[in-house]
């Protein structure tokens, strides 16, 4: 479906005609600023620019193409592959035909090694890509000749393809080096439509076009993403002038509202808020907790209040419109039940109203990313609500450097969420096998049940027992939950009306880099 949603928004005239005047991250703005070069305001960087590390997995790098993209309406379409896969051995084979006179950035051809190199890699135990579990039932790949490649699939996977638009690295660069370590990690090389110029950690990355990119050279010849975390210092930058763009959240966004000069974009997504609710924390391993915060949540109070009502309640890990939700899992507020709940654990309430259970309170705390308005208040709320059970949750502020560590015994607010086949973000995020690896199953969460249903899904073709699996585990969550679901949230951003071709699509969590209005970029015509 088309995710297209526009509004007229926000940033003054004597802004965008006094854009020459500021200083932009990209460096010295021109005379009444060409429309040609591009400055947008994302909230974090990636840790890393190689594929091999999980850089792009999902499509829509600038630097790197996949065998696949995604259109508009995230349907699969041909880019280094000349067409869809030839599909054969009852869904255990998938051939591709690289498109003819494709160069890699550095004016060295696209061959098939390059993409064997590329998988093979990704699914070496030594290469650190967490996201490896997502290609387990690739068996083999190998090349025929210097323009095919074929997939051996260990198991029928009916998503297979969507996990070919992965994008592809040079094998003559990165095959020199350690994928884990190596330049090419911060210096990449790619065949997309768009080279890296510089990367400031912390604070740009700066792209210029690539005039022999094989869809043809893009008319905006420059981009910047400012990396600006705290969510009111890049609404400041944007309506100085200092930014074309930026993902705002909504509370922020609305200023902007009735201002002429730009457009608001409100992108749908697969993005959630949610508590991770670790195993290895006292309080927040007894499933009586667990349920009864669940109960005590107001999801729709969320939606109206911290999202201004751009978003959705979340009862799970799939949105309510999603054609794989369980429909009948929506549950309101119902305080009443989270006490009964906690009562017949023999959680009891002492002091102040919070509860304790063999000496130990019903209490925990619950860390969100300095700078992110929409997860401090999604924070705020969740722990005034437990209150109203008996459950003391602390909220805490702290980099993604001080909350790693920590995130196996307290609680996070956090975000996912996958766009396509339910097995591409289901899996990562709460099957036993991957509990603490890196973000994936953050709270170590482990059910028999659900880690069966997820096997299942993965492994069947047939729509309706997949169906039967991912319905089981969705009423296992509500039973057993390992996360509290708060809201699937809507992407906002702002930029200044200078272009057509702007669009956006139905999103995954990660945004504002990859993902936004600026997802293709390339395709942008200047308005004349």
């Amino acid at each position: 479906m088309t995710t297209r949603h526009i509004r007229r928004a926000a940033i003054t005239v004597a802004a965008l005609t006094g854009l020459s005047a500021c200083s932009a991250p990209g460096g010295g703005a021109d005379e009444g600023k060409a429309a040609d070069s591009v400055v947008i305001g994302v909230a974090s960087e990636p840790d890393t620019l190689s594929p091999l590390l999980g850089y792009g997995k999902d499509g829509n790098s600038k630097i790197f193409d996949g065998l696949l993209a995604h259109d508009a309406d995230l349907e699969l379409k041909p880019a280094l592959a000349k067409a869809l896969p030839e599909v054969g051995d009852d869904g255990r084979t998938y051939t591709y035909t690289l498109r003819d006179g494709v160069e890699f950035s550095d004016g060295e051809p696209l061959t098939s090694a390059d993409v064997v190199f590329t998988y093979r890699t990704i699914l070496d135990a030594k290469t650190n890509n967490t996201a490896r579990s997502e290609l387990d039932a690739v068996k083999e790949v190998e090349a025929d000749g210097d323009d095919k490649v074929v997939f051996t699939l260990k198991y029928p996977y009916a998503p297979f393809a969507a996990r070919t638009v992965l994008p592809i690295v040079p094998e003559h660069m990165a095959g020199k080096e350690d994928p884990n370590t190596g330049s090419f990690n911060t210096k990449p090389v790619g065949t997309g439509p768009y080279v890296l110029a510089g990367w400031t950690r912390g604070e740009k990355l700066a792209f210029r076009a690539n005039p022999n990119y094989w869809g043809g050279a893009p008319r905006v010849k420059t981009f910047t993403m400012a990396v600006i975390a705290d969510d009111n210092v890049r609404a400041t930058r944007l309506r100085s002038g200092d930014l074309d763009g930026a993902i705002l959240p909504p509370n922020l966004a609305a200023t902007f509202k009735g201002e002429a000069g730009s457009l608001t974009y409100d992108a749908k997504s697969y993005d959630f808020r949610t508590v991770t609710l670790p195993t290895e924390n006292k309080v927040t391993a007894d499933r009586a907790v667990r349920q009864a915060l669940d109960a005590a949540v107001d999801r729709e109070a969320m939606v109206d209040k911290v999202l201004d009502g751009a978003g959705r309640p979340a009862y799970g890990p799939l949105p309510v419109d999603d054609p794989w939700f369980a429909t009948d899992i929506k549950r309101s507020q119902d305080l009443a039940k989270a006490k009964r709940v906690l009562d017949e654990a023999g959680w009891k309430t002492g002091e102040g109203g919070i509860r304790a259970k063999g000496g130990l309170r019903a209490a925990f705390t619950l860390l969100y990313p300095s700078g992110d308005k929409v997860r401090q208040d999604h924070a705020l709320a969740y722990a005034s609500d437990a209150k109203k059970a008996g459950i003391d949750v602390t909220v805490e502020s702290a980099t993604w450097e001080v909350i790693e560590p920590r995130m196996g015994k307290d609680a996070v607010l956090a975000g996912f969420g996958s766009t396509g086949d339910p097995d591409f973000g289901l899996y990562t995020l709460l099957h036993s096998s991957l509990a603490g690896d890196g973000f994936n199953n953050m709270g170590r969460y482990a059910n028999p049940a659900v880690d069966k249903a997820l096997d299942t899904g993965r492994r069947s073709q047939d729509p309706a027992v997949r169906e039967a699996a991912y319905d089981t585990l969705q009423r296992e969550l509500v039973k057993d939950p390992g996360y509290t679901f708060l809201t699937h949230i809507d992407h906002l951003y702002v930029l200044a009306d200078r272009w057509d071709g702007l669009t956006t699509q139905l999103e995954p969590h990660e945004h504002g880099f990859a993902s936004g209005p600026w997802w293709n970029i390339e395709d942008w015509q200047p308005k004349k």
